[in-house]
């Protein structure tokens, strides 16, 4: 009972802190999943350094020159958006960004005892697995003028409406996986990699999620977004949001740990809470790219 009321409690306050983030302001987002991101990034460098020991014998301008190197990737992300003393974030991050990756690879060669191209791959593996695909999310929520959102293509809707939608979709596909998987599951989906789900549930899940995007879409939300559009998004977060949060799974089962961290009581870390969506937010924003803009 009283694991119950500590995953329920965390959950709240998860909730109110990413309803917050999301919903205030452009600036709110963006330092909400800057965040993320970069815990998120510790939590996987760890995972990196169980999977393979030789990753923590990185020297310590290795890493906290990737970190620098995150964060100003990130904030490349935002463009001319938050502009202050002549110059925008996103200008800041992109000059940052190149220096880092100027002075860093030669840093790494001059410094490190024993140079390894493995170490640096595992490194720029942190940048594409957790940082892009978070900064691409950013980068949704901020261009959101170029967005046409409604089905006519007139005016725009909230920038912070399809990364919320993602979200709720990806939860949406979890809980009815659960409960399918609970009711009729039998088939193993991946055992060797999270031996609870099955192929019933995560089918079932997908099936629902976009399913309730559907019947939302068509009833209540095409003066937001066409219909077309809530059906794609709900199956790119259901089927690329499963795919996340197996792939996390696989990279856990090779670390030998239960959770990536422990950020939230009964929930576990950042990436646990991310994993699905780290995978479902480069798609959604190759959608929006080539079919919203």
């Amino acid at each position: 009972m009283k694991t119950f009321f500590t995953r329920t409690a965390s959950a709240l306050v998860f909730v109110a802190i990413m309803l917050g983030g999301i919903l205030w302001s452009p600036f709110t987002f963006f330092l909400l999943f800057f965040l993320v991101s970069f815990f998120a990034l510790q939590e996987f460098f760890k995972l990196m350094r169980l999977i393979d020991p030789d990753y923590a014998g990185i020297t310590s301008w290795h890493k906290y020159g990737i970190l620098i190197g995150s964060c100003a990737l990130f904030m490349a992300f935002t463009g001319q958006h938050f502009a202050f003393g002549g110059f925008s974030l996103g200008y800041l991050g992109w000059c940052i960004a190149v220096i880092f990756m100027l002075v860093l690879p030669i840093g790494e060669i001059l410094l490190s005892p024993g140079f390894s191209l493995k170490n640096i791959g595992y490194s720029a593996l942190g940048l594409v697995y957790v940082t892009l695909p978070l900064a691409l999310l950013v980068h949704i929520r901020l261009n959101d003028a170029a967005i046409h959102f409604t089905a006519i293509n007139i005016g725009t809707g909230p920038g912070w409406l399809i990364p919320l939608l993602l979200i709720a979709f990806i939860w949406i596909n979890d809980t009815m996986a659960y409960i399918v998987g609970s009711l009729i599951g039998r088939t193993p989906f991946f055992p060797a990699i999270s031996p609870k789900k099955t192929t019933e549930g995560s089918v079932g899940g997908m099936i629902l999620a976009i399913a309730a995007a559907g019947v939302y879409g068509h009833y209540w939300g095409q003066h937001l977004l066409a219909l077309q559009h809530w059906l794609a998004l709900a199956g790119i977060a259901a089927f690329f949001g499963t795919a996340g949060d197996l792939l996390e799974s696989k990279l856990k089962r090779m670390a030998g740990v239960k959770d990536s961290g422990r950020i939230m009581p009964g929930h576990g870390g950042f990436l646990d809470r991310f994993d699905s969506l780290l995978l479902a937010a480069p798609f959604a924003w190759i959608y929006v790219q080539f079919f919203m803009l």
